[in-house]
């Protein structure tokens, strides 16, 4: 952009394709503020995840989480590769984000409910409006941009036709509520493969990589701020530090090493073309929900410790340890090529993924899974600084 059109908050420009290998694209303010304001959502599932859990409902609350996961994800998703393409940020575009932004707020009011009785109705409709949003702006880029005007009215008519059956699913009777549901999922991931097809638009790699590692933050630090509160509830009754202690050192361990793992990828390199943008992008549902889980497992922890809850303990410990597994495991198998998996330098994942499984049936699960990922990040430090002397040695 020039000078001129860089200027924030411009009535009005023209929405045409941003360039993909536009030189220092970064997140935008806006940006930022729509990840804060989603994080409320992703609190909420997560904190009604662990209410389920605590009340023995595994099954219930898994399948309730998915669900109201997905609604979450995929709303912010397809803003964020929109945004990529298409961020004019003038006024227009900055009130039709900021009413996605009431939407997910919408949505977040919604998620306990949603989850724990069942009752989708606030969720979806603060998920329409979102979803609506996007429409609009898909339409001013049809406007505005000829040479992808067909892939972006591909994607308004799609999003437009399955937000009609999100509504009209309010009003089927609830037998009808799960199937449906996994109907509308698989409408909902096949609009985009289907618009893209008549004209890829200009998504930049680096944004999407640097989009996608501020989600990962945000949803990390909930998890953070959901052991903090469970942590503070428990001292705040008759539960001493010591009785906790290994939960909240094994809980750090954790989320420091998930972190590290996850921005020791080189993620833009995986942002080749469509395909991998698809699987790489599609994949990181389950990333971002294990991450906020690991939050509720941890809260659930604590709570199990204190004597609250109806799990058993190898229960409870799995509420911690699984979604830790599941993210190690797609972090890896995201960033890395099949030849690379395949790798005997690289294969050191799927053993600390079965370890930290295995961390279930520990007496002190938490503070095991914690020594076990930390141990994963020193391990991937010495094949890393093996890798580099070797390619020096060739070199040289």
């Amino acid at each position: 952009m020039s000078e001129s059109q860089s200027a924030a908050g411009a009535w009005h420009r023209p929405m045409v394709a941003r360039l993909s290998s536009e030189k220092h694209r970064a997140a935008t303010a806006l940006e930022l503020f729509f990840d804060l304001c989603f994080v409320t959502a992703v609190a909420q599932a997560s904190g009604a995840f662990e209410h389920e859990l605590a009340e023995g409902r595994i099954a219930h609350g898994i399948l309730g989480y998915a669900m109201v996961f997905f609604a979450i994800w995929w709303a912010w998703m397809n803003f964020t590769w929109f945004a990529s393409a298409y961020d004019t940020d003038d006024v227009p575009y900055r009130l039709l984000t900021l009413v996605q932004i009431a939407g997910a707020l919408v949505l977040a009011a919604g998620a306990a409910d949603a989850l724990e009785h069942e009752d989708f109705t606030v969720i979806t409709w603060g998920y329409v409006i979102m979803r609506l949003a996007m429409v609009t702006q898909w339409l001013r880029a049809a406007r505005s941009d000829p040479e992808h005007r067909s892939c972006c009215l591909r994607y308004a008519a799609g999003i437009l036709v399955v937000q009609i059956g999100w509504i009209a699913r309010l009003a089927l009777p609830d037998d009808w509520g799960l199937p449906l549901f996994a109907v509308l999922v698989v409408a909902e991931l096949a609009v985009p493969v289907w618009a893209e097809t008549a004209g890829n638009t200009t998504w930049h790699p680096h944004h999407i990589a640097e989009r996608y590692g501020l989600f990962t933050l945000i949803v990390l630090g909930e998890t953070i701020t959901a052991a903090t509160v469970a942590v503070r509830t428990a001292l705040d009754g008759e539960t001493a530090l010591g009785d906790i202690a290994t939960l909240v050192v094994g809980g750090l361990l954790t989320v420091f090493a998930l972190w590290w793992l996850y921005f020791a990828q080189n993620a833009p390199r995986r942002l080749t073309n469509l395909r991998s943008a698809i699987l790489w992008g599609y994949g990181h549902y389950a990333v971002f929900a294990s991450a906020a889980a690991v939050g509720a497992g941890l809260a659930l922890g604590v709570a199990h410790t204190t004597g609250h809850g109806h799990l058993s303990d190898h229960a409870a410990a799995a509420a911690f340890t699984v979604p830790v597994a599941v993210f190690i495991t797609l972090v890896w198998v995201l960033h890395h090529r099949g030849a690379e998996i395949r790798s005997r330098n690289d294969l050191i994942h799927p053993p600390a993924v079965i370890a930290v499984l295995a961390m279930t049936f520990t007496p002190s699960p938490v503070l095991a899974t914690g020594a076990v990922a930390a141990a994963l990040v020193a391990a991937t430090l010495v094949v890393a600084a093996r890798a580099r002397g070797g390619a020096d040695l060739s070199e040289g």
